[in-house]
């Protein structure tokens, strides 16, 4: 039988279109394997486990910044799998022309094209976790950490914790990339690991319970206080009070003010004091709203907060209700709760929205990104521009 090594393995990873649908508006900019979830974005996870380079099968507009490469012998994985070592080693010996499927959902195939139909199905050998709706997000956060520091750690040895004013609990399950620092805080990984990446900082009086994740070049305030299956993305600033929430990378929720159950994409910023509710008055079940469907549907979940597009910002003393979904480069600001769904490029708030127009936004998205030292490219700017007229008609205002 002929079997997949390393040495000739190549890796695609490809958006379903159903489950990408339903995760806008994250997948507005990004494939669905750009999503973070745990320490790693589904991409990373893969490339870990398979010890190999994936290029990506994403829309057209997408496929400009995230391309592919399609060569005789490939392996295609869905993009919304969360893989694991019993999943990760069926795929690494899956025989030419055959598929993974796991109740009747295509996993991952090996084949020499794409669009070309395998012939043999095997049934997923472990129960993967699939990534189908945006609460699944945060809800699996703190398993992913989990999976993600064994993956990440394996054999290492953590950098020491050279601060006398620092109290830690379950040292073993704390582990620190180089240059990560931390002063005067309070770390309790007793219930799940706590990984600080490279050149990250934790600063004096932060209170930390793990699962918790905070990546490259990222930040954790003084005074602030991180609840548990919490992720901080590379290079970004938190404080205030976070719980079980996930933001994606380049944003800053700074200050004070409460973020919990919530997914925060690239390029945000959270103003000071605004707070997110994550739980109905009366208890009942959260719903959220839904791009394919285009109405609020069922969650299932008790608690759900605030799900926020890439370069979207809130102003001071912002507040979200429960369950609310916000698009793409949105401005939000002023009192009282806006509408639970605010849709890409909206301008206002519980008053009432008009347009954040296109030219504005990205004169903003270029100044935001330049003081990361990252560029904002004409292929971001053809994206951005790309969901401002998809999004459209989700502005009722301007019909």
């Amino acid at each position: 039988m002929n079997r997949i090594t390393k040495y000739h393995m190549n890796l695609v990873i490809f958006d379903d279109p159903n489950i990408r649908e339903s995760l806008l508006p994250l997948t507005f900019t990004r494939p669905v394997a750009g999503i973070r979830i745990g320490i790693l974005t589904i991409k990373e996870k893969w490339e870990a486990y398979l010890n190999a380079n994936a290029s990506i099968i994403c829309l057209d507009y997408l496929n400009k910044k995230f391309s592919t490469s399609i060569q005789n012998d490939n392996i295609f994985i869905n993009g919304a799998v969360c893989p694991n070592k019993n999943l990760a080693d069926q795929v690494k010996n899956l025989p030419h022309n055959t598929a993974i499927m796991q109740d009747g959902l295509l996993l991952a195939f090996r084949n020499s094209d794409f669009d070309k139909k395998w012939g043999i199905e095997e049934e997923c050998n472990s129960s993967a976790i699939l990534i189908e709706n945006l609460w699944q997000i945060f809800k699996c956060n703190g398993d992913q950490i989990r999976s993600d520091f064994k993956l990440i750690v394996n054999s290492r040895t953590s950098k020491s914790i050279d601060d006398r004013h620092t109290i830690v609990y379950g040292e073993e399950n704390v582990f620190l990339e180089e240059g990560a620092t931390v002063r005067a805080a309070t770390i309790n990984a007793e219930d799940g690991p706590v990984y600080l990446g490279r050149n990250s900082e934790v600063q004096e009086g932060a209170l930390i319970r793990g699962p918790f994740a905070l990546c490259e070049g990222s930040f954790v305030n003084m005074g602030a206080k991180i609840r548990q299956d919490s992720t901080v993305g590379p290079y970004s600033k938190v404080g205030g009070e976070i719980i079980n929430s996930v933001i994606q990378g380049y944003s800053n929720k700074a200050h004070d003010g409460f973020l919990g159950n919530s997914v925060i994409g690239e390029w945000c910023n959270i103003g000071a004091d605004s707070n997110t509710s994550n739980l109905k008055n009366n208890y009942s079940e959260v719903k959220l709203w839904n791009y394919p469907k285009r109405k609020f549907i069922k969650t299932g979940e008790q608690f759900c907060g605030l799900i926020m597009g890439d370069h979207s910002k809130t102003g001071i003393n912002t507040m979200f209700n429960t369950g609310t979904v916000v698009g793409v480069g949105a401005n939000i600001y002023g009192s009282g709760y806006p509408r639970n769904f605010v849709p890409s490029f909206s301008w206002g708030g519980a008053s009432g929205f008009t347009t954040n127009k296109i030219s504005k936004m990205l004169e903003v998205a270029e100044e935001v990104m330049a003081r990361r030292k990252v560029k904002l490219t004409d292929v971001d700017r053809d994206i951005l521009n790309h969901v401002y007229q998809q999004t459209i008609v989700y502005r009722v205002w301007e019909k």
